[in-house]
């Protein structure tokens, strides 16, 4: 199927191009079915999506336009063949939200550049909820027009049966479900007449010449305004301080009242409603990809989920009676066998695999292996165009943005890292799986400075992200690492 798909998506590039496409390799998945690829021309380059589900991809296509031609930031449209469920879109690079948080964020510190990056995303949101979402036509949206009482029972039930089932906590069916009907009539009191993006978190932002760029949005729908803020706030890894949290809270307000009249308070009152649900939403997520799938990525993310719960159950008062939905997220915050997932900072929490990634000259010869394991991969990137032949870059090494912006836009690069990342999550997972306690990963390249420095800071923060494992990063052949 892969080889068909491809086969199209080439086709497609290049018709819509009029050049040869020099090559194409698939973007590892997160948490969609949607399959991405990068496919890179002579002078062109494009993002290519295989998506058989026909109403998402018209959602999306749609709601593109549309937002392009409003000015949003959002990628463009190149190309689509709808018969065959593949279209072709801007390429806004490798660099999300999230990532960029895990770049620059240091243990619980949270520096104002990246408080200074939320708040040019926060500025963008009523954007497209009240300026855009006004004119949206609401026809396209999928499955359902509203985040309404149905969308917010699937929620619910998404949350009941894939995540309180598969974690064992106990509830009253009837009870629960009356619970739930009593929350969304709750939630439905609010003005639910904006456009709600569903999904505004920080892996569907991408950080593009220095500004926010926006996608995945084709599950939108009218809904509350409170909704896509609480799903930006509480994104469970990337686990905000409160503090930040309420200053961005009264910064999103403030913003949105240069649109609309806005009530604080009135604001504030459905605000915590719509975070827990977003939560309950998320761990629904969480459930059916991590303890049905087994993908150790969605795992991972339960302990922030479960803090954040802590969190409003110590301080929120909703004003309706929710018994038996308190009671099970009692018992989710609780929960002793849901502990085992916290992450490998905790202290009481052994290290289960350590992935040691060195930068390399091979002029020096190839890094041994301590571990006792017998070593591992050794990548050459030599064959990547060598920013160290021009003088700009001569003192330069491989984390230093020049450099990184070189390499970024080298086409090798990109299929380089494609495949690598792909062993390198074959080797992890399994190794996991098998309980291995050490792998190594070597890039090598002729002076050690600066291909081979990118590419293990590039694996280096791919693998953190995905796995819940200890990274040891090492640059043995440039002068700040002697």
């Amino acid at each position: 199927m892969e080889n068909f798909i491809v086969k199209k998506l080439t086709a497609l590039f290049e018709q819509w191009s009029g050049e040869y496409a020099e090559s194409i390799s698939l973007i590892p998945q997160s948490g969609s079915y949607r399959e991405y690829y990068r496919i890179i021309g002579v002078t062109q380059n494009a993002i290519g999506v295989f998506n058989a589900d026909k109403k998402e991809n018209l959602a999306f296509v749609e709601f593109s336009k549309f937002f392009y031609s409003k000015g949003l930031n959002v990628p463009q449209i190149y190309s689509v063949n709808t018969d065959e469920n593949i279209y072709l879109v801007e390429d806004l690079g490798d660099e999300t939200l999230f990532s960029f948080l895990t770049e620059k964020r240091q243990g619980a510190d949270f520096p104002d550049e990246l408080v200074d990056v939320y708040k040019k995303v926060v500025d963008e949101l009523p954007m497209f909820q009240i300026l855009a979402g006004k004119d949206l036509n609401y026809g396209f949206c999928y499955p359902r027009g509203g985040f309404d009482k149905q969308s917010m029972m699937w929620d619910l039930n998404y949350f009941k049966y894939y995540f309180l089932k598969l974690a064992r906590i106990s509830f009253d069916e009837q009870n629960l479900e009356d619970d739930f009907q009593a929350f969304s009539d709750y939630l439905l009191q609010s003005d639910c007449s904006y456009f709600l993006y569903r999904d505004f978190q920080s892996r569907n932002i991408m950080l593009f010449n220095e500004k926010p760029y926006f996608i995945d949005y084709q599950g939108g729908r009218k809904g509350a305004l409170q909704y896509d803020l609480a799903s930006l706030l509480y994104d469970a890894k990337a686990d905000i301080p409160q503090k930040i949290r309420d200053e961005l809270l009264n910064y999103y307000i403030g913003a949105v009242s240069g649109y609309i009249k806005t009530d604080k308070n009135a604001f504030i009152e459905f605000y915590y409603g719509y975070v827990l649900i977003r939560i309950m939403q998320a761990m629904g997520a969480y459930g059916f990809r991590g303890f049905y799938e087994k993908k150790q990525h969605f795992l991972k993310s339960i302990p922030y989920a479960v803090k954040n719960l802590a969190y409003l159950l110590d301080v929120v008062r909703l004003p309706v009676k929710l018994p038996a939905l308190w009671n099970v997220l009692e018992q989710i915050v609780s929960s002793q066998e849901l502990k085992k997932y916290e992450s490998q900072e905790d202290e009481k929490k052994p290290i289960q695999l350590t992935v040691t990634i060195t930068s390399f000259s091979f002029k020096k010869g190839i890094p041994e292996d301590h571990t006792g394991n017998g070593g591992g991969f050794v990548f050459d990137c030599r064959a990547i165009h060598n920013p160290g032949r021009y003088d700009e870059y001569k003192s330069l090494t491989g984390k230093d943005k020049p450099v990184m912006d070189f390499l970024n836009n080298e086409k090798g690069m990109t299929g380089f890292l494609n495949h690598v990342f792909a062993l390198a999550e074959q080797s992890v997972e399994k190794y996991l799986q098998r309980g291995f306690t050490n792998l190594m990963i070597n890039f090598g390249c002729t002076g050690g400075q600066h291909r081979s420095v990118f590419a293990a800071e590039k694996l280096a923060a791919h693998l953190n992200e995905k796995y819940n494992i200890r990274i040891v990063l090492k640059h043995r052949d440039i002068a700040d690492e002697k």
